[in-house]
């Protein structure tokens, strides 16, 4: 009796957890198979698990808020977003398609009047950023998904309270998961007790009902500082030390900041100001934002994706800027595990006589990452791609050069997380003396690589091979 009434609830939770993933319409074909592959094997975890992660959702309140937003910032800012005849204007005509695509994203289009200078180091970072913020006379604005209270994560917090005692106007977010310890820290409420505005991006004040009604593992990733609308940073640095004590046998973590100036700062700040708007409930009336663009500087855009834009958004925009390499395609990532368009673009680049070099960390923090990013080597390798494993520490950097000529960096890594569950924020420029040094950056981390050949991988063991494939079988459910 009681095998039998296992065995049909057995088949009805197949069952069941089949009609919603088949009734889904966002789905790859891929994603599907590797649900049902999870469900059969593990009915009973797997429909816990499809519960608790299967939905990429943030609710209906939120998808709402996200619309009201950038509806007000449409409506009272759009003098800062650019507009899709400065992409036809601005940029080379080779190009354009991927400038195109990224515009449709959010509605940021290129903006002319920018510099931007390659940060040497960690160390020159903070020292810049904090002397940023110690010069500040109006504002100051940061939103970071993992801050620590190390050195780095101290030094920063540090010089927003001296720019809050001195009367700046000083706003902080942290992501609710990311930097849950420093939340809860008393250098946390210290900002806050001298006067430095404070919010949670995607809290997890009661993850009961953050389970119940959405996914913990929904996070904002970005990393955003903006100074007085005249200056911001971008690239994959967060608020800690290259040492990164939470994960230190894996340090140092490599990352790439550039430090801009001009235009596309007031784009960076919009997207941060939507983040807050969301967070806090303030409106745009609470902002003061402008443009200071720089003589003969070079054209930008900034490009957000998020669980409240639409699907596909950042492997597409991918996918474009690949199609669009005439010469060469760099690529630096420390999570790659593609979706079928990035693969194939990737591999049709190669085919077609492009220099298509991809660079990943040797060592990587998340096993299941590595796993399945080396599942997709023989094929990229046959096609022509070149690959390099960094052994210089986990290499965290994710940057993309294109001829010479066009560069994207920001916080969006080539995996399912940054593709369909991730706040990303990244900046896509024209401009042949930023993508030289950001393409000379990424020469140093091959020199500190060992170069993957076809031969390596056709030798590795037959288990090894297996378990790469397992794993990047059921990759889009991870």
């Amino acid at each position: 009796m009681m095998a039998t009434l296992l065995l049909a609830l057995h088949l009805l939770i197949i069952i069941a957890f089949t009609f919603r993933i088949l009734l889904r319409d966002d789905l790859s074909p891929q994603a599907r198979l590797a649900w049902f592959v999870v469900l059969v094997v593990l009915p009973y975890i797997g429909s816990v698990v499809y519960f608790l992660f299967g939905e990429i959702d943030l609710g209906s309140h939120a998808d709402k808020r996200h619309r009201e937003i950038f509806d007000q910032i449409r409506a009272h800012a759009s003098h800062l977003m650019g507009a899709p005849e400065d992409t036809e204007r601005l940029i080379d005509p080779f190009y354009k398609p991927a400038f195109r695509y990224a515009g449709s994203i959010n509605g940021f289009h290129p903006v002319a009047g920018n510099r931007a200078e390659l940060m040497a180091d960690a160390a020159e970072t903070n020292a810049r950023l904090i002397a940023d913020i110690d010069a500040a006379q109006s504002h100051v604005q940061v939103l970071y998904y993992i801050w620590l209270d190390d050195r780095t994560g101290t030094d920063i917090a540090h010089a927003l309270i001296r720019a809050a005692e001195r009367g700046v106007t000083c706003r902080a977010m942290a992501d609710g998961l990311g930097s849950r310890a420093l939340i809860k820290s008393p250098l946390w409420q210290q900002m806050k007790d001298v006067g430095v505005q404070m919010a949670v991006a995607l809290p997890l004040d009661n993850p009961v009902r953050t389970l119940l009604k959405s996914r913990i593992d929904l996070r904002n990733h970005r990393k955003i500082t903006v100074i007085d609308s005249k200056i911001t940073y971008c690239g994959s640095r967060n608020s800690a030390d290259p040492e990164f004590r939470v994960k230190a046998k894996y340090a140092p973590w490599v990352d790439i900041m550039l430090r801009f100036e001009g235009a596309i700062v007031a784009q960076n700040e919009l997207l941060f100001i939507s983040d807050w708007m969301q967070a806090t409930g303030d409106t745009l009336d609470d902002f003061t934002v402008s443009a200071s663009p720089v003589e003969d500087g070079f054209p930008a855009q900034v490009m957000g994706d998020g669980p409240t834009e639409r699907r596909g958004a950042t492997p597409q925009l991918f996918a474009a800027l690949i199609s669009c390499a005439r010469d060469s395609l760099t690529l630096s990532t420390p999570y790659f595990v593609p979706d079928a368009t990035v693969l194939e673009a990737l591999c049709s680049a190669a085919h077609r006589g492009v220099a298509v070099t991809l660079i990943f960390p040797k060592v990587n923090d998340s096993w299941i990452v590595a796993a399945a990013s080396r599942s997709y080597y023989r094929k990229l390798l046959s096609a022509g791609c070149e690959i390099h494993e960094f052994k210089g520490g986990l290499l965290h950097a994710k940057t993309l050069t294109l001829d010479g000529k066009v560069c994207l960096i920001g916080s969006s890594n080539l995996d399912i997380r940054s593709f369909d569950l991730n706040y990303e924020n990244n900046i896509l420029l024209q401009d042949q003396g930023v993508t030289r040094a950001v393409r000379d950056r990424q020469e140093d981390y091959i020199l500190q690589s060992d170069p993957v050949t076809l031969g390596l991988v056709a030798a590795w063991p037959a288990y090894r091979r297996i378990w790469n494939n397992v794993i990047a079988t059921i990759g889009p459910v991870l």
